[in-house]
Order: structure tokens, then C-alpha cells, then sequence
């Protein structure tokens, strides 16, 4: 039997939001792909824990607060310093807030929380990612949107507002950063079963992949992390080569006739 092609092998990797949901899938995805993978997360315990599961040949753990500067430098100063370079940047860290019936029952502190870590935690990502991939003039900046960055009533004020930001900030850089080389895309995924979505809408896990599965076109399939995580890998290999300025859509078809409201369901 021939040995399964290993699609990053050589390759550094930055994962924000690492030690979770789509983070902690697309760590261990990258690793077993070849990459050496930086784990980046608050959640130390966790994190570390992701970090023993592949071996600490193949990772590190970092404590990073996307919101800090000097968290996120220090990340991909850790990179470097540890592997050399680094190849791949996944921006991947997010928090959500309740939706709630009206904007008026949003609070400001709420909004600015959820566009400080998936908006600016993103910029510092990108700025960072950018400042060690120019001069080695070759690199793929990859950030983790939604469908709610093309459709509206799937999830608060404040998360749609930060995903459209996150495209638009992608279609930027990649125009930017074409020049030497640098590929930058979004990936944007339906409805998933992780804590940041369950907890946001208030269903069980189960009932939320059954909603959002109702919603889509694309019969007999279940969204599931690992499917994030494989359009992640495409996304940072060596095969999506022309691939710079697009937000791919995960979403068996929903964003493309999407009728829901979220506002609705409360």
C-alpha cells in the first residue's frame, strides 16, 4: 500500500484558537500532514494537552491573547526562533455573543469583546504573519470567517459585523501581499457544533448540526470540524498555489439560498 501523501510536510504552522473546535482539529490535521505547528490559545491546560497529544517534536505550546500585540508577536517570534520560519498563519481565535431580539438588548461591552478578538485579533495576526513571511517572500495567511459574512439573521450584530471585517481585510492583504508572494484566503464555515456556536445560539449539540444540515442544500451530510479543517489544509498546501483573495464557503449550499432569521427563533 503506498504511504498517504503528507501534504505540509517541511512546513511551520501558527494556529490562534488552537486548543478547541476547528483550531484543535486543524492542529492535529496540520501535524499529521508533516507541519510543525505552534498551538496558540489561552486555554493553557488544553492547549498543552493538544501540544502532548502530537508530540513535542512536532509542536510547542504558546499562551497567546489574540487581542495583545505583544502576545501575538511573541507567537510567531516563537516560530521562528523554534523552527526557523513559518509558513502557514491560521487566524483562527473567536468568541461569540448571544443573539438577542432587538439591537437595543445588545450591550456595547458585548460588541466590542467579540470585534476586539475577531476583527483586530485577525489584523494582528495578518500584520505579524506578514512582517516574517515578506522578507522570506513566500507564505499563506488563512483566516476563519462565516456564512454570516455574506448572510444576514444567522448570528449576532456584533459576530456578522466581524466577519464581513475579517473579508474584507483578507481581499485587502491579499492584494497587498501578492507581490512577494503571499497567498491570503477566509474559510467560512454553516452552523458547527462547537462550544462557541452552541453556547451563542443556545442548542444542544446534536439539535444545532440538525438545524443548521435542514438549512443547506446538500442532502445526507452532517457539517462536522474535520470538514474545516481539510478546506483549512487545502487552503495552506502547496495545491491551492493560485489560490489568493477568496472566502470559501463551507456550507453544503446554504449561504447561496439562505432563508432563516436567527432573530426569529428567540
Amino acid at each position: 500500500m503506498a504511504t498517504p501523501t503528507k501534504r505540509l510536510e517541511g512546513k511551520v504552522a501558527l494556529i490562534t484558537g488552537a486548543s478547541s473546535g476547528i483550531g484543535e482539529c486543524a492542529t492535529i490535521l496540520f501535524a499529521q500532514h508533516g507541519a510543525k505547528v505552534i498551538i496558540a490559545d489561552v486555554q493553557d491546560e488544553r492547549g498543552q494537552a493538544v501540544c502532548d497529544a502530537i508530540g513535542s517534536s512536532n509542536s510547542i505550546y504558546v499562551h497567546c491573547d489574540v487581542t495583545s500585540e505583544e502576545d501575538v508577536k511573541t507567537a510567531i517570534d516563537t516560530a521562528i526562533t523554534t523552527y526557523g520560519k513559518l509558513d502557514i498563519m491560521f487566524n483562527n481565535a473567536a468568541v461569540a455573543d448571544p443573539i438577542k431580539p432587538h439591537i437595543t438588548d445588545n450591550e456595547k461591552s458585548d460588541f466590542e469583546r467579540v470585534l476586539n478578538v475577531n476583527v483586530t485579533g485577525v489584523f494582528l495576526g495578518m500584520k505579524h504573519a506578514a512582517r516574517v513571511m515578506v522578507p522570506a517572500k513566500t507564505g499563506s495567511i488563512i483566516s476563519t470567517a462565516s456564512v454570516a459574512s455574506n448572510v444576514g439573521g444567522v448570528a449576532s450584530h456584533a459576530y456578522c459585523g466581524a466577519k464581513h471585517a475579517v473579508v474584507g481585510l483578507t481581499k485587502n492583504l491579499a492584494l497587498e501581499l501578492g507581490q512577494f508572494g503571499i497567498r491570503v484566503n477566509c474559510l467560512s464555515p454553516s452552523g458547527i457544533a462547537t462550544p462557541l456556536t452552541t453556547n451563542a445560539i443556545g442548542l444542544d449539540a446534536e439539535s444545532l448540526e440538525k438545524f443548521f444540515s435542514s438549512l443547506g442544500n446538500l442532502n445526507g451530510v452532517t457539517l462536522k470540524t474535520e470538514d474545516i479543517a481539510q478546506a483549512a489544509l487545502f487552503l495552506a498546501s502547496d495545491e491551492a498555489k493560485y489560490i489568493s483573495g477568496q472566502n470559501l464557503y463551507i456550507d453544503g449550499g446554504f449561504s447561496i439560498a439562505a432563508s432563516v432569521n436567527m432573530f426569529k427563533l428567540q
